[in-house]
């Protein structure tokens, strides 16, 4: 990591980063990397950011209150807290991670609705529609 926010540290306004940024005080304010692929934001245990995140890679085992954005990969820790819509292309996530908002696919793979088809049989229950 490049740049650490200290547990004691608390940041009132818009960061932008390349590289590595690891939070583990407070962020008031949107973080976005500047035009780096390979930009990762790491929200630890301690971390908070009260703001929107637009970075490619984002590693979060604290909390954030806003919109994530990782254009390239999301991870959530188990104590992971975000309350805000996701939008991720790879997302891996722990037991115990909370997302209190819509998870949105935004990858190149098709994805298509699950439905049930009329007339075939229901495993459960065995019986058709």
């Amino acid at each position: 990591m490049d740049t650490l926010i200290g547990r004691q540290t608390e940041i009132t306004g818009d960061v932008s980063f390349s590289g590595g940024l690891h939070v583990e005080g407070r962020i008031k304010g949107n973080i976005s990397s500047s035009g780096d692929k390979s930009s990762t934001l790491s929200v630890a245990e301690a971390g908070v950011v009260e703001g929107n995140v637009k970075v490619p890679s984002v590693v979060v085992n604290g909390r954030i209150v806003g919109e994530v954005r990782a254009s390239e990969r999301l991870t959530l820790g188990a104590k992971a807290r975000i309350v805000g819509d996701v939008r991720y292309r790879v997302l891996q996530m722990e037991a115990g991670a909370l997302v209190n908002g819509q998870l949105v696919y935004e990858g190149t793979e098709t994805v298509s609705a699950i439905t049930h088809v009329k007339g075939e049989s229901d495993p459960k229950t065995g019986s058709g529609t």
